[in-house]
């Protein structure tokens, strides 16, 4: 029996050498057409949106990508990815501060011509459910299509400092969602239930005129109250 329990432990031990860093890709991946969005180290590859830079609200803290609101002001902003993706598979891990409330949002058209990333780009909602001020529309719950699909039924986000799972996938203009591994939206940029959802939500208003109209673009993070941690985004062009 001793002779058994040693030998189980050593194999115990050795997994777990074996076990994933953050922000890493494994051979697998790298076969697969994964690629990182983030180092796990610094913010290349991304820039506040309309600027050159990174504000310095986003900083990296113990191997994730942070938003820190209690950073001087000023150094605020969304930030958006560099290059502009079309087809493509998402996978990233967030976490929020209690009340807290942030988004992925995609698509974006960068253009002195918007003012901010959500007035041309969808949202996966990201929130703390239970404490956030933005809980009361069913469709404003994490996972969710923010304001246009979504609701508690599918919204099960991790307790407050854990790690939730997202999965998204764009292939010609349709969109899957999940979080930690539950499907929370599936639907078709520009079909007739996608125009529906349109016209009842916030986005049929003027300012959102070149809403959604292009499945192609940058994607964002977005800057909200709240602090909020992220890691391990890898992207897979389709």
């Amino acid at each position: 029996m001793q002779r058994t329990l040693a030998i189980l432990a050593l194999v115990l031990l050795g997994g777990a050498g074996f076990a994933q860093a953050p922000n890493t890709l494994t051979k697998k991946e790298k076969k697969e057409g994964w690629k990182l969005l983030f180092d796990g180290k610094t913010t290349q590859g991304w820039h506040t949106y309309l600027r050159d830079t990174v504000g310095s609200k986003w900083q990296v803290k113990e191997d994730a990508l942070v938003f820190d609101p209690s950073q001087p002001a000023g150094g605020g902003g969304d930030i958006v990815t560099n290059d502009e993706y079309e087809n493509y598979e998402l996978n990233l891990e967030w976490r929020i501060s209690k009340g807290g409330n942030s988004g992925i949002i995609f698509d974006v058209q960068e253009s002195p011509k918007h003012r901010a990333t959500y007035e041309t780009g969808p949202e996966m909602q990201v929130l703390d459910n239970k404490d956030a001020s933005d809980n009361k529309k069913q469709n404003h719950l994490a996972g969710c299509l923010y304001d246009m699909a979504g609701d508690s039924t599918v919204s099960k986000p991790k307790p407050i400092g854990e790690w939730n799972q997202v999965r998204l996938i764009q292939d010609k203009g349709h969109l899957t969602f999940w979080l930690n591994g539950i499907k929370t939206f599936d639907g078709q940029i520009g079909s007739d239930e996608w125009n529906k959802m349109i016209a009842g939500s916030k986005f049929r208003n003027p300012e959102f005129a070149d809403f959604a109209k292009v499945a192609k673009g940058k994607i964002a993070l977005q800057q909200h109250p709240g602090s909020s941690g992220w890691r391990n985004i890898k992207i897979r062009l389709l």
